[in-house]
């Protein structure tokens, strides 16, 4: 592991060193602007030596999936990994070689020596939710792009610092909000947006609770993992599988669950389910204005986030996402959506028949998207759009004004639920307007990690 000076001292000599594809990438931002490369250009017009080269860093489940998508991609390769688990990130580190049919990726105990190499273009990180943004910032600050996975962030204040560390290293970020990227959603945000079911006046999101402390017993310790990088900025505490499961696995753990290293799946679904939400509002550069507690205090369900207009949007109802307007509703999930106009169900698969739901959604838009005056980012590949953003220098589907607002709204629910107080908020200056606590919107780092 380096230490900490060192590594920063590396961070900094690479902002002012970069003469390979990546100076050319970020060089070429404005010439590029004003289009983005369809999907598959790529492949057929970058030789092998240009290829996109990218990092990893945490891989358990999420980046094992995630670095098969990118190096399904012939404009992308794999040149290292990094976890702090021994068996995780040899494992990882052979698969890539493996695939690849060399000996070019390597592997590393500590992210900051993967984030202080020059020769890496991107960086993919599926870490714990409570590392997100401080490995994001530090690769965005050594001029790296980023793919980080759902929520971007752990608390509003890291929200905010990401934004302005995209803004001043004019890099390129993708949150791995994947289901923007999937055709049904944006069908879904296209019939509220352009006024099929009228004015919209709630919302709902059928998703678990928020996150709760942890109190896992502590186990024997797995040989081989670094559990002090582990805990890394949270609070320490001893081992336990439930965190960080022994060797290679094939689940998603559950620190997703505890609020000291994730947010429950008010952040882990929320992050999916709000941000559709708010797609559909067209709330993306802005967010809530205001939460309503549950009326029972031990509720896991029941709080509510509040739009400008007064639309509400209530936690625990519905389907996945759900709209209702004045002149009908519209519900979606993953591979669901449907359409009702009034009571009647008009369209999609969510009303009781066994249709095939790419043909719905081929007769919605044809029928009720017809003359569509909002047409929203179309993207089918989420990989592919962050790959082809790198190229054109625009901003991907899901960016890091998108990835932070929609984790500040999941924060504020998750803070609507741990202290049971209703707050009014300022999203412009990303402040309480009434209520609320100032160290709500941040957490205590320990030891040398800060945001």
């Amino acid at each position: 592991m380096l230490p900490p000076g060192v590594a920063i001292a590396m961070l900094r000599r690479m902002q002012n060193s970069h003469l390979s594809r990546r100076h050319f990438l970020k060089s070429t931002a404005v010439a590029s602007a004003p289009f983005i490369l369809p999907s598959g250009i790529l492949s057929a017009e970058v030789k092998p030596n240009d290829k996109i080269s990218v990092g990893f860093i945490g891989m358990g489940k999420q980046n094992g999936g995630l670095m098969n998508r990118f190096m399904g991609a012939k404009e992308a390769i794999c040149v290292a990994v990094s976890d702090c688990d021994t068996t995780r990130r040899e494992s990882a580190r052979d698969k890539a070689n493996a695939r690849q049919k060399n000996k070019d990726c390597k592997a590393y105990e500590d992210f900051r020596e993967l984030i202080a190499r020059k020769d890496i273009d991107a960086v993919c990180i599926a870490t714990p939710d409570h590392w997100h943004a401080i490995q994001t910032i530090a690769a965005l600050d050594s001029g790296k792009d980023v793919y980080c996975e759902k929520p971007l962030t752990h608390n509003v204040h890291e929200s905010v610092e990401v934004m302005k560390a995209v803004k001043r290293n004019k890099r390129v970020l993708q949150t791995g909000s994947m289901q923007r990227s999937s055709r049904g959603f944006r069908v879904a945000c296209e019939l509220v947006r352009n006024g099929v079911i009228g004015e919209v006046k709630r919302t709902a999101v059928n998703i678990g609770g928020p996150g709760r402390p942890c109190d896992l017993k502590t186990e024997k310790d797995e040989p081989g993992l670094d559990w002090n990088m582990w805990i890394g900025p949270g609070p320490m505490r001893g081992y336990s599988s439930v965190l960080s499961p022994r060797g290679v696995h094939g689940h998603f753990p559950h620190w997703r669950n505890y609020k000291e290293y994730g947010g429950g799946m008010v952040c882990d679904w929320g992050a999916h389910m709000i941000d559709i939400i708010q797609w559909g509002l067209n709330k993306d550069s802005s967010g809530p204005v205001a939460t309503i507690p549950a009326k029972d205090p031990k509720a896991m369900k029941g709080a509510q986030l509040v739009y400008e207009g007064g639309i509400h949007m209530m936690h625990g109802a519905g389907l996945g996402s759900s709209f209702y307007g004045t002149d009908g509703r519209v519900e979606c999930h993953r591979g669901r959506l449907g359409l009702w106009l009034g009571d009647k169900h008009v369209a999609g698969n969510q009303g009781g028949e066994k249709v095939n739901l790419n043909q719905e959604l081929d007769r919605i838009e044809a029928e009720y998207l017809k003359d569509a005056k909002v047409k929203l980012y179309d993207s089918n590949n989420h990989v592919g759009d962050f790959l082809n953003s790198m190229q054109s220098r625009k901003k991907p589907i899901t960016n890091e004004i998108v990835g932070a607002r929609t984790s500040i709204a999941c924060h504020l629910l998750n803070q609507t639920y741990y202290n049971q107080e209703a707050i009014a908020w300022n999203p412009q200056k990303n402040t309480f307007a009434k209520g609320g606590d100032p160290k709500w919107l941040t957490r205590n780092y320990r030891g040398e990690w800060k945001v």
